[in-house]
């Protein structure tokens, strides 16, 4: 029996990262107020959520993510307003909860959360954690968390925090707490998790075929069906950028997405980048540059094989000119959203589970895929 696809959603991630304006680097400052003007640029041109990373490197201006939301809530009327990841690992669940029912106050009621244990791990040593426990760490959080949003008075002990008491925060959330998503890089752990705790699943593909993550698509609603839970929206975020062509596409991304995965490949010890390899990632793989028209197919694409209901667009890029940043996202709302919804329209795609128990589906703690 096929499952058709959901009505499909599309939002804007950023990661603070610093753009230029007719070749300056703009400071940590006017980065900041860019991304509350693209929030609210996002929100005109119809796109539907606008989301704030968290990181603690250079180059990046997220690290206080909620006060970045509540200054785009103050801007925008209409626009969901979330994270991209929240780090849950190095963060203390009281005070998270305590800010996003903020953000959400503010909003009125347009903050969501998406919650990982991060990739990136300069969070782990600024803020005093042990990333050798990474793991407990983030399962113990996400309980305590859960149970802030779930529960009117908390109870709870665990090993990471002092104990709590019959507390009740304030400001409070609404009854059942904020949209809550569980971000995943690959983990077939985490996609378990996710549907255990009954959490929407944000699969974070930035390398790669997008449907190599069909698998970990149907171990979340095989999981869920086996913990008795409804079936849950899957979403996807990708990097790209949109212009008018796609040799504008592709010529502008590329001049300063070398530069940014060249440093990663050095830190992470991966390839360098490669304009060969580039070129495969954008035919065929991750990354969604282009013109609209590629853009749009390639994300139908990705709605069909992944069973997806909401994509995020990761658009800026370290150093990346203010003014293509501005016409990429005005392209994705206005051109690349109606014209991915007419595809499905045409041709929807039915989705099907394998029938394969979950053990055949996760060989190695990785996902088979298809």
């Amino acid at each position: 029996m096929g499952i058709q696809i959901n009505e499909v959603e599309f939002g804007l991630n950023s990661f603070g990262d610093i753009a230029t304006d007719a070749g300056r680097v703009m400071s940590d400052a006017e980065s900041l107020r860019l991304l509350v003007d693209e929030a609210q640029l996002a929100e005109s041109v119809g796109l539907d959520v606008f989301s704030v990373g968290e990181h603690y490197r250079e180059g990046m201006v997220d690290s206080a993510t909620p006060v970045i939301l509540a200054a785009a809530a103050q801007a925008t009327s209409t626009i969901r307003l979330g994270t991209s990841v929240t780090v849950l690992s190095t963060q203390d669940p009281v005070r998270l909860y305590q800010q996003f029912a903020t953000v959400d106050g503010l909003s009125s009621g347009r903050a969501q959360l998406v919650l990982g244990r991060a990739s990136a791990i300069e969070s782990f040593a600024l803020f005093g954690y042990d990333i050798a426990q990474y793991e407990q760490i983030f399962e113990e959080k996400l309980d305590l968390f859960l149970r802030l949003m779930h529960e009117d008075h908390v109870t709870w002990t665990g090993q990471h925090r002092t104990p709590l008491e019959n507390v009740r925060l304030h400001p409070r959330m609404p009854e059942g707490g904020i949209p809550t998503w569980i971000g995943i890089g690959g983990s077939p752990d985490s996609v378990v998790r996710a549907a255990q705790n009954g959490l929407p699943l944000m699969m974070a593909i930035i390398g790669g075929r997008p449907d190599r993550f069909a698998g970990h698509a149907e171990l979340y609603l095989r999981a869920l069906s086996q913990f008795g839970r409804p079936e849950l929206p899957i979403g996807q975020h990708s990097l790209g950028f949109i212009a008018d062509t796609d040799e504008e596409a592709k010529n502008t991304h590329w001049k300063y997405w070398q530069p940014v995965v060249t440093a990663l490949s050095k830190e992470r010890g991966f390839y360098p980048p490669t304009a060969e390899r580039y070129e495969i990632e954008v035919d065929t793989g991750a990354l969604f540059v282009g013109s609209p028209e590629t853009v749009a197919q390639k994300i139908a694409n990705s709605v069909r094989s992944n069973h997806l209901s909401r994509f995020d667009l990761k658009y800026d890029l370290l150093h990346l000119p203010k003014s293509a940043r501005e016409h990429s996202i005005r392209l994705f709302g206005e051109r690349v959203a109606p014209r991915v919804r007419e595809l499905l329209d045409e041709n929807p795609g039915e989705w099907h589970l394998t029938g394969r128990a979950p053990e055949e589906i996760v060989k190695g703690g990785k996902a088979v895929h298809a």
